[in-house]
């Protein structure tokens, strides 16, 4: 084999190899930049939600007794209801 050819052949493998490490590099960049994908939106009827627990925990005769208000919400409910009151009297956002 003669020096030329092989200079030849070296030269094709290293156009082969800076192909495919191109084509490599291209993918992670391609593929970080397409990462981010939309996420979906799921209807959660949240005005029913806030029915139902109004009418579970704060109407005149609730669904649950005073102990599983305590439980879900890891409060008392008088305790819970002063704060809202305090909140709503002196925070204008409330």
């Amino acid at each position: 084999m003669s020096s030329s050819s092989s200079d030849e052949a070296d030269k094709a493998f290293d156009e082969m190899v800076d192909k495919v490490v191109d084509n490599f590099i291209d993918t992670l960049v391609d593929g970080q930049t397409n990462y981010r994908k939309k996420r979906a939106y799921i209807e959660r009827d949240r005005e029913r939600g806030h029915n139902q627990l109004w009418k579970d925990y704060f109407m005149e005769n609730p669904t649950y007794p005073p102990e599983m208000f305590r439980r879900r919400f890891r409060m008392n409910k008088p305790l819970f209801l002063r704060i809202v009151e305090r909140l709503s009297s002196e925070v204008p956002y409330f």
